[in-house]
């Protein structure tokens, strides 16, 4: 997919809590870096308002959260309270792992945009970052 932006897309990708298992988020990273965009990765062990904070400090247009340990119920909503507190409302917060259907919808009504399971695409990631930041951050 062509980006309709004349700027490359900025995304924060995070690893949120205890859970210690990065590999599938280096792979995100590395796709989104392969479809034209900067990723910045920050690591294991994150709090939501470490996460929000480097949105922030790096003026990212999405923010990717992996989650597989559960804690997805209290991540989420954590990390929409510190992105409406810091004003970041034009910011996609978007991620992936394990998490149920019905979870991923209430998190949908939250505000949280779509959530992608284990075995997703990349390429369908990457699409859907680059639809909404065209959509929502187009400058």
């Amino acid at each position: 997919m062509v980006n309709p932006l004349n700027r490359p897309v900025r995304v924060l990708v995070a690893k949120v809590g205890l859970d210690g298992h990065d590999r599938g988020a280096k792979v995100i990273a590395a796709a989104l870096r392969d479809a034209g965009m900067e990723v910045i990765y920050t690591g294991l062990r994150q709090t939501p308002e470490m996460v929000v904070n480097a949105a922030l400090q790096e003026d990212v247009d999405a923010i990717g959260v992996s989650i597989l340990s559960g804690a997805h119920m209290t991540v989420f909503p954590k990390i929409i309270a510190e992105m409406k507190e810091k004003g970041l409302n034009d910011v996609l917060l978007t991620g992936g792992g394990i998490i149920p259907d019905a979870d991923m919808e209430t998190l949908q009504e939250m505000g949280v945009g779509k959530l992608f399971p284990p075995g997703t695409n990349t390429k369908d990631i990457s699409e859907y970052i680059t639809q909404w930041v065209a959509a929502h951050r187009n400058f």
